[in-house]
């Protein structure tokens, strides 16, 4: 795989014509664009479909969790979206993880698509007081839901590759050697968790708040270059 499509890009604001401007400068950088809640929030589905008309693979980062009735009928409606990839709290347990598996899968198939990969969140990138032993619990509630991938931060990354060989890891809080690490109290670098065992690096204020954006990807895209992408 290129070292783009390893790439998700945040695009952490609440103006689609902003989050489509950005998206367009760094698509030679990222084969992936996360729309978070944000995003979400303030356009709806729209900001899905026109981030795909790009060319982008999505990344719908709602985190659902609810009872395993609304989860399943909300990810029913989403797996209609065209989207690669949607998460929930692995907290909700099996039965409410199963349910968005299965409500994507239905929508998906619906609407004549590919069904989305569903990822279970692990621990919050911020949340830098959660035992650690949690994690194994929640990569296997992910496994037996039939999760396709999890999220956690990097220094989870070997723990949730051990547990589950084939699964898509996903690590958001990705931030270069001197970056302020902001509110990711478990941030990691890009080569660092490629070098782990990670599938896919969900990149955000390290370049969209850089002064030069574009040099900033750029030298992501090399600390990758020796790494086994």
């Amino acid at each position: 795989m290129e070292v783009r499509d390893r790439l998700a890009l945040a695009l952490d604001v609440d103006d689609l014509v902003a989050a489509l401007r950005l998206a367009k400068e760094m698509q030679p950088y990222f084969g992936v664009a996360k729309v978070g809640l944000e995003l979400f929030a303030a356009n709806g589905p729209d900001a899905v479909v026109s981030i795909a008309n790009l060319g982008y693979k999505v990344f719908l980062d709602l985190k659902l969790h609810d009872i395993p009735t609304t989860v399943g009928r909300a990810a029913r409606v989403i797996g209609a979206f065209g989207v690669s990839y949607v998460t929930m709290h692995a907290f909700g347990g099996v039965p409410m993880l199963r349910a968005g598996v299965e409500g994507l899968a239905e929508g998906a198939a619906g609407a004549g698509l590919p069904q989305p990969i569903a990822l279970a969140v692990t621990i919050l990138t911020s949340d830098a007081g959660a035992p650690p032993h949690i994690l194994g619990g929640r990569v296997r509630n992910a496994l037996e839901a039939r999760c396709g991938g999890v999220v956690c931060a990097e220094k989870d990354v070997r723990e949730a590759r051990q547990l589950g060989p084939n699964l898509t890891i996903v690590v958001p809080g990705m931030r270069m050697q001197g970056d302020d690490s902001n509110d990711q109290a478990r941030a990691g670098t890009p080569r660092s968790a490629i070098e782990a065992g990670a599938s896919l690096l969900v990149i955000g204020r390290s370049v969209t708040a850089a002064q030069d954006r574009k040099a900033a990807a750029e030298a992501i895209h090399k600390s990758l270059a020796a790494s086994p992408v």
